[in-house]
């Protein structure tokens, strides 16, 4: 998944992923967007030079030649720190202030 990453992409499209991949292409910022076998069929139907749209925030992924859409799933926490360019210690810095009033307030 980093070497993907490294290379530029910024998500990779499949009908499965193993788990293993999915979370390692997760924490190195690649989205790994899950489609319909159906979808994935369509895509690979048009020529290399289609493109698609895929909208995080939405969790939607469009081929724009087509027009066609499907709805992706993906851990909340994962979409979050995604969007907002977090790993994981990035994150529990963006809640440090949160931490420290339950902190607080557990003595």
């Amino acid at each position: 998944a980093w070497a993907i990453a490294d290379y530029g992409f910024r998500a990779v499209v499949s009908s499965f992923f193993a788990d293993i991949f999915k979370n390692n292409a997760l924490n190195n910022g690649l989205l790994p967007v899950t489609v319909s076998e159906i979808f994935l069929q369509k895509i690979f139907s048009l020529n290399n030079e289609t493109t698609l749209t895929i909208n995080l925030e939405q969790q939607t992924i469009v081929i724009d030649a087509t027009g066609e859409s499907e709805i992706f799933d993906i851990n909340a926490y994962k979409k979050n720190c995604m969007l907002n360019g977090y790993d994981d210690i990035d994150y529990l810095l963006s809640i440090k202030d949160d931490i420290l009033n339950y902190e607080k307030n557990l003595a």
